[in-house]
């Protein structure tokens, strides 16, 4: 196996909106005033369960970083809460909440890998943004999958992206 630790992002990788599943970038259920439970309007995508359980299995560090404005300590509390409500808090070694600078996953990254003592080459990133997920991975030279979307093409340099797959599981063939 190539990998040794994989970091996930959040909205539209783990979870996305019930409402408009992978047609609209989930970021929208944020800024729609109208929805005032988020954990009850948005549902784990499917294979998510079985894709991180069988990594955790065959031993491959699971992390979850995901973007959120608020302050850390609040920004974290509501990632955890979020994963006891989808019942998805023991599947991931570390969660933690990023900032809403495009760099901020990437320095995360870099910053686990080295308390880990983990080399690039065997870190892998799963997102459903290219600006927000893949680009910060692969400006720091970590591997990086996008999952394909209706919304993928928001950032005109996806057309480039080779690294695609379609649904959680398919991270088994490049693992």
């Amino acid at each position: 196996m190539k990998k040794k630790i994989i970091f996930f992002d959040g909205d539209g990788t783990i979870w996305y909106p019930k409402k408009t599943k992978h047609n609209k970038h989930p970021v929208w259920i944020y800024k729609d005033r109208r929805v005032k439970n988020h954990n009850h309007n948005t549902t784990p995508i499917p294979s998510v369960l079985s894709t991180i359980r069988k990594l955790k299995k065959i031993g491959v560090v699971t992390i979850l970083l995901s973007t959120n404005p608020s302050p850390s300590e609040i920004a974290n509390a509501y990632l955890g809460n979020r994963l006891k409500h989808f019942k998805l808090e023991n599947l991931f070694d570390e969660v933690h909440a990023t900032t809403v600078e495009h760099s901020s996953k990437g320095e995360f990254m870099l910053r686990i890998l080295k308390e880990r003592k983990i080399p690039k080459s065997k870190a892998l990133m799963v997102g459903d943004s290219y600006l927000w997920d893949f680009k910060p991975a692969k400006e720091r030279g970590i591997d990086a999958l996008l999952i394909k979307s209706k919304y993928i093409h928001e950032h005109e340099a996806v057309r480039d992206v080779k690294t695609t797959i379609n649904k959680l599981s398919d991270i088994f063939t490049h693992i």
